[in-house]
């Protein structure tokens, strides 16, 4: 199982940027899939999860109202959507997965078993 994370980059305050997720996953529609991210000396953030069936889509606090998560099942593909991006948004942003997650679990990181390698989001004030 490989999930690799793509579209990270250097921005300025209030610009946008797209993460993209791919997945070789040989259900991919099956699973949970969300967004993690780590700053410097800080633990491991929820930003977003969306489930198999793409409806609901769950939000960090921090986040809601400015990223907007999707997915392609099609493509075997997440993405990230972030707009009006803060300087704090800054970490390594990962795609993780998991099949057999229940709803109580889906903001709790360890409970994913699947995880990119991470893409670097860098926003300038």
């Amino acid at each position: 199982v490989q999930l690799q994370a793509s579209g990270g980059g250097l921005v300025q305050a209030g610009e946008s940027l797209r993460l993209s997720c791919v997945a070789s996953l040989h259900t991919f529609s099956r699973y949970t899939m969300a967004w993690f991210r780590q700053a410097p000396d800080k633990a491991r953030e929820f930003v977003a999860a969306i489930r198999y069936s793409g409806n609901p889509i769950y939000y960090g606090d921090s986040v809601k109202g400015r990223f907007t998560m999707s997915r392609d099942n099609v493509k075997n593909t997440v993405y990230l959507q972030m707009d009006s991006l803060k300087p704090e948004d800054t970490a390594v942003y990962y795609c993780a997965a998991d099949r057999q997650l229940i709803l109580s679990s889906i903001r709790d990181h360890v409970q994913y078993d699947y995880w990119g390698q991470g893409t670097q989001v860098t926003v300038s004030s």
